[in-house]
């Protein structure tokens, strides 16, 4: 027979349990709002980047050439006052490197996310495994050497970066593993050093370069200017199937943000899902270099921003740092179309130039907290 203090007992966890679940319910509606408002300001970002540029197009003709191309819609009457000339522009100038922004955006945004949930340190980026130095040494191998050759239609300098990139991170790995373990402040030091040491490097093949030195310095600054569909479908599937698996470890990112130890109490194994994740976040990273030079900050300022937010859940956390990532990126390539207009400012500058404060601001406010 059950005593009165149990059956207290019992009602007071059941209202804790009710309480959860209400909890639970009324974050899960302000998540939900948050993405759709997410999605709906990354579709109003895209319908007003392809009208900025030298060429002004109004957006009712963008509309109207966007209707067109879409294969359900496109025998329906356009309307007149639409020129070849204009969705041209639309379709195979400015949409191509639209796209290119949103999966960049999208792959740094994202490894970003993953970096600091590793790390547990909000100041952690993508480039911090030196991917960004291995792109780079690749890409520049690519121009002052001349390498010329295609895989799948994909151009040279890609696929070098790439290889770069790839190949930067499975030495920082091999260096920063210590038996069947890999610290995290020992792969962030190797990170730091084989960065430092492929950026010297880099600096010799500027010296070198001679006539190939502006097409260098100018893909080290990173920017969409040469995008094309084919980049865009190449590094498409890279993207979707890294973002779909990091998801699966959204999960053990949460718990391993309460600690090694404690995650390992909980039943995750640090060591192979941080072997995993690494290699996803310098995936997508070197994806999003290969197509796009180097491009700095966003995966340092869009997870931190999103983690303000809507909270470090990374169930919600990873999605929405996906979309505000594609939102930043392709607003800084669109300002940088008409800042110097009609030249164009390289997307990195912009990133750069908003990144630096930023990260100066989180220096100063976190400081306190890595004094030794």
């Amino acid at each position: 027979m059950i005593t009165r203090q149990a059956f207290r007992k019992l009602l007071s966890r059941d209202d804790d349990l009710k309480a959860c679940e209400a909890e639970y319910l009324r974050r899960y509606r302000r998540w939900k709002c948050i993405i759709v408002i997410l999605i709906v300001l990354l579709g109003l970002v895209t319908i007003v980047s392809l009208s900025m540029g030298f060429a002004e197009i109004p957006i009712s003709h963008i509309v109207r050439i966007l209707v067109n191309e879409v294969p359900i819609l496109g025998n329906l009457p356009s309307g007149s006052g639409l020129s070849e000339s204009e969705r041209i522009i639309i379709t195979q100038i400015r949409l191509p490197r639209i796209f290119a922004g949103i999966l960049v955006g999208v792959s740094l945004a994202a490894s970003g996310a993953v970096f600091q949930g590793i790390f547990r340190n909000p100041m952690a980026d993508p480039y911090v495994l030196g991917v960004s130095s291995g792109a780079a040494l690749g890409a520049a191998l690519a121009i002052v050497l001349k390498v010329g050759f295609t895989f799948f239609g994909i151009d040279t300098i890609p696929i070098m970066a790439f290889i770069g990139a790839v190949a930067a991170t499975l030495t920082v790995y091999n260096i920063a593993r210590v038996g069947s373990r890999t610290p995290v402040v020992t792969l962030l030091l190797s990170g730091i050093a084989v960065s430092i040491f492929l950026s010297a490097i880099v600096s010799m093949l500027q010296v070198v370069a001679g006539w190939e030195l502006h097409e260098l310095v100018f893909w080290l600054m990173g920017g969409f200017s040469y995008a094309k569909w084919k980049d865009v479908w190449a590094i498409l599937p890279l993207v979707c199937i890294g973002i779909t698996l990091v998801y699966l470890f959204a999960r053990d990112l949460n718990v391993m943000a309460l600690g090694e130890e404690e995650a390992q109490h909980l039943g995750v194994d640090i060591e192979k899902s941080k072997k995993i994740l690494i290699v996803l976040g310098s995936l997508l990273t070197a994806s999003a270099v290969s197509i796009s030079g180097l491009i700095g900050f966003v995966g340092l300022i869009v997870p931190h921003l999103t983690r303000i937010l809507v909270g470090p859940d990374h169930r919600i956390l990873l999605p929405s740092s996906l979309l505000t990532g594609a939102i930043f990126l392709v607003s800084c390539d669109a300002l940088a179309r008409v800042v110097f207009a009609p030249s164009e400012l390289p997307v990195g500058i912009i990133t750069a130039l908003s990144g630096g404060p930023f990260f100066i601001y989180l220096l100063r406010k976190k400081k306190g907290s890595y004094s030794l």
